[in-house]
């Protein structure tokens, strides 16, 4: 039972680091390409690079944070 504990709590971990930085590339990926001009549908795919590659680091760094806690006993 703790191992399903504690991977419920890994995959939670990358879900929300996933949407915590999804939000985030989202905003900072906008805001990067209206201030440096960036054309057309470039902007669109800027935004969504953006977007994604926070979506990942986030992930990865809150799931890794969920598993070295998973180890833990208090």
């Amino acid at each position: 039972m703790a191992k399903n504990d504690c991977l419920t709590r890994v995959v939670a971990g990358v879900g929300i680091g996933g949407a915590v930085g999804g939000a985030f590339g989202a905003v900072y990926g906008t805001y990067e390409a209206i201030r440096y001009r960036i054309p057309g549908m470039l902007k669109v795919r800027h935004v969504g690079q953006t977007t994604l590659g926070s979506a990942a680091v986030f992930g990865l760094f809150l799931g890794a944070g969920s598993l070295i806690q998973c180890g833990k006993n208090y």
